[in-house]
């Protein structure tokens, strides 16, 4: 079959690899009819730190059930079904509380040994499913595959990062940053209640698409004078840092009031962060970091996209088959699309 296969630091390539197996009676194998490529593949293919020559690539999968192990008993064969990005056991102590991120068996799709044990990823024509029972959702008729697709990761970690930010009903909410991860928050602020949502963005865009979506968009140098204007000066009640690193954190500290919250969803890489405790400390700042888990939120999720409250769509820009997933990855670093999805059906 064919896969989209990593080489070496920027480098992937199409290759023809082995179908997948049930290899544990909790297994399952999909066969994929949507696959993203997202931020993450892009972090994480950049280095190549944790990933080995030939490892499957890609996290972001929807499909059809071709074959169950004997212990399934949540999804039959023929089911449509979403995969989250990771897998959990579900019957582990992280798990029954809901931390399924946590769980000492996570394997993380696509992703090498940077997330747990390695895994073949999702950007192939089958993938194999570990605790399908509990990795798997199964979709309702009237949910597409491209709406479907996102609630596995960029949508769950949206949400996720609205729901530990725990706003009141008509806060103001800033999202640093229009890339995916940003566009499904600010939907996902929006909502849950949220009142105006500003998403802070360079790229023009972008932040037409956020204004598309229901969102006020401003550059990173005239964020605080937009938000300034619509608290009276007092700064945001929220702000949801997507983009990752220390220049998303300062641009999420320039903007927030005093006794705000910061959720950090973006992908960091660098070992520390200068943090302004003095400034936290007297001004009362709320941080924290999230992580989208769709195990989790699912229910809701599907909830919220079957009534068409929450329309991810709007972020594919770009739908290749896998014969060009090469350009799409390049068309991903060059920020020349927003989301890039590859279509098998």
């Amino acid at each position: 079959m064919k896969a989209v296969v990593y080489r070496g630091p920027e480098t992937v390539e199409i290759a023809d690899i082995p179908e997948p197996v049930i290899a544990d009676p909790a297994d399952a194998i999909v066969e994929v009819t949507r696959a993203g490529i997202c931020g993450t593949d892009l972090h994480l293919t950049h280095t190549g730190d944790g990933l080995a020559a030939g490892n499957v690539l890609g996290h972001e999968f929807v499909g059809v059930v071709v074959a169950v192990g004997a212990a399934i008993r949540g999804v039959r064969t023929g089911d449509r079904v979403a995969g989250a990005d990771f897998t959990a056991c579900g019957a582990c102590w992280w798990c029954r509380t809901g931390d399924q991120w946590e769980c000492p068996q996570r394997s993380f799709f696509g992703s090498g040994t940077v997330f747990g044990p390695q895994l073949d990823g999702a950007q192939a024509e089958l993938v194999r499913v570990p605790f399908a029972d509990v990795t798997l959702q199964r979709l309702p008729d009237e949910l597409s595959w491209d709406a479907a697709l996102f609630q596995g990761d960029i949508l769950a970690t949206g949400y996720s990062a609205v729901r530990r930010a725990q706003f009141r009903p008509g806060a103001t909410v800033a999202v640093v940053g229009g890339g995916p991860v940003g566009q499904m928050t600010s939907q996902a602020a929006q909502a849950s209640g949220a009142g105006p949502v500003v998403v802070i963005e360079p790229v023009e865009d972008r932040r037409a698409l956020a204004e598309r979506c229901g969102a006020i968009a401003t550059t990173p140098d005239e964020a605080r004078s937009v938000i300034d204007a619509l608290t009276d000066g007092r700064g945001a009640d929220v702000v949801v840092e997507a983009v990752g690193g220390s220049r998303g954190l300062e641009t999420a500290l320039s903007v927030i009031r005093r006794r705000g919250i910061l959720v950090s969803v973006g992908v960091h890489t660098d070992s520390s962060w200068e943090m302004p405790v003095a400034r936290a400390f007297a001004d009362e700042l709320t941080v924290s970091f999230a992580i989208g888990n769709a195990i989790r939120h699912r229910d809701e999720l599907a909830a919220l996209l079957s009534a068409g409250v929450i329309d991810p769509t709007v972020i594919i820009d770009n739908r290749i088959g896998i014969d060009d997933a090469v350009a799409g990855y390049d068309a991903m670093r060059s920020r020349r699309s927003v989301k890039t999805v590859i279509a098998f059906d």
